[in-house]
């Protein structure tokens, strides 16, 4: 049986358009090197505006056509207060911490 792969990233401060360009290519290079899971841990943002939305959208879209699956973890209230308002809630699978995750995953295993 193949390793599933598992490739994280964690960006911090503002998730922007100063940096979405750079998230976004994160996560190219992750999907091109074969990750077949993507985790985003958010533990280290502070705010994410409407290019930071989108920058995450795009980025589950490029592991989607790539047959992967994409994570989020560790929102604070802000992230959480947007994703709900942009029912992105609904599009992405968020975790309260990266440890839920990993347990998550080892259950998923078995």
């Amino acid at each position: 049986m193949n390793q599933i792969v598992v490739k994280q990233i964690q960006p911090s401060g503002i998730l922007d358009s100063t940096k979405a360009s750079q998230f976004r290519e994160e996560v190219n290079t992750l999907v091109q090197s074969g990750a077949d899971l993507i985790l985003i841990d958010l533990k280290e943002v502070t705010f994410i505006d409407s290019s930071g939305l989108g920058a995450l959208v795009a980025a589950l879209k490029t592991v989607r056509s790539a047959g992967g699956k994409l994570f989020i973890c560790s929102i604070n209230e802000q992230v959480r207060m947007l994703f709900e308002l942009t029912s992105m809630d609904r599009v992405f699978d968020v975790y309260n911490s990266r440890e839920e995750f990993e347990q998550n995953l080892a259950a998923a295993k078995e």
